[in-house]
């Protein structure tokens, strides 16, 4: 009996030390605390190098866009959360970007550079915070798992508002682009006209692994054994449902796909086996020297002209 206690106790501890471990990888991974609103005179520049050339151009664009006139607009998600977009139109009538972020970004940092892009491009656009970031509510990212179902509730909210008749293109950027792609795979209503995907990641359990393994030595299989855990215990959501790669394959709508080359977060070869599953019409734009999200500022013109010619003149207002 003495023995059976003790293995119990085992057991137990054994136990708690694996709910601790999964707990303490979904406060890395998916918990974002309360945020501290952006103040008037801060740019919420990404860090990192890669991003200082760029630095002087992103604040331009940031105070570009501040001080365009804009409609404020909010929804409220499948589970109860307050989401929240600003709408910058072209002209009446327009086609819509729909455009969405990244991991633990905003709109306005990921974003800087995409209203004057949409406008180059004869299109308005409606630039949102996904859950938990930005302006929005919620306290879990979920790498697209509920993100995607945060885009097709916005996707009503602009048929409901711009009428039956609104072409809207999606758009997102890194975990915001893998966000499309998975609703791209959705049943989606004959105003979405196509997605435009820039540096997504496959899928939510390679890149996650990929990063535990790169930038904490932690083994890849096990790690996300406790990061999958985590999030099923205590964010109530399966990140193995975070997966482009398997939603395109039910694709309808053209996709055009940016990756930059010199991506050492997302690498480049993620776009490229999202691009060979997708069932739709497609294209792959590669950007030398780019790093992560940094395709269109590295090289504006070929980005622009590629968009330009993929889509062509019915998604413009031009």
């Amino acid at each position: 009996m003495k023995f059976v206690w003790i293995g119990l106790c085992v057991l137990l501890f054994m136990a708690a030390i694996v709910l601790l471990i999964a707990y303490l990888c979904f406060r890395m991974a998916f918990f974002v605390p309360k945020k501290r609103p952006v103040e008037k005179e801060e740019y919420p520049i990404p860090e990192g190098d890669e991003y200082l050339p760029y630095r002087d151009q992103m604040i331009a664009w940031i105070k570009e866009v501040r001080s365009l006139p804009h409609e404020d607009m909010e929804i409220t998600s499948f589970d109860g959360l307050k989401l929240r977009g600003r709408y910058y139109e072209y002209a009446p009538g327009a086609p819509i970007e729909l455009m969405i972020h990244g991991y633990r970004g905003n709109s306005e940092r990921d974003m800087c550079g995409g209203v004057q892009r949409s406008f180059a491009m004869g299109r308005s656009a409606l630039v949102i915070d996904q859950r938990c970031c930005g302006r929005s509510e919620g306290t879990v990212i979920t790498f697209g798992a509920k993100e995607h179902r945060d885009c097709l509730a916005w996707v009503e909210h602009m048929i409901r508002r711009f009428g039956p008749d609104v072409k809207i293109i999606l758009t997102g950027i890194s975990m915001g682009a893998a966000t499309v792609l998975i609703a791209s795979g959705c049943d989606l209503p004959e105003n979405v006209i196509g997605v435009l995907a820039d540096c997504s990641c496959s899928s939510a359990k390679e890149i996650i692994s990929r990063i535990a393994h790169s930038r904490f030595g932690f083994p890849e299989g096990a790690s996300y054994f406790f990061v999958r855990l985590g999030a099923r215990l205590y964010g109530c959501f399966d990140p193995d449902d975070a997966d482009p790669v398997k939603a395109v394959r039910n694709t309808k709508v053209p996709v055009i796909f940016y990756h930059g080359e010199a991506d050492d977060f997302v690498p480049c070869f993620m776009s490229k086996k999202i691009f060979d599953a997708c069932a739709s019409r497609k294209k792959l734009v590669t950007i030398p020297g780019a790093a992560h999200g940094l395709s269109y500022p590295k090289d504006p013109d070929t980005y622009l002209q590629t968009l330009s010619a993929f889509f062509g003149p019915e998604a413009s207002a031009k």
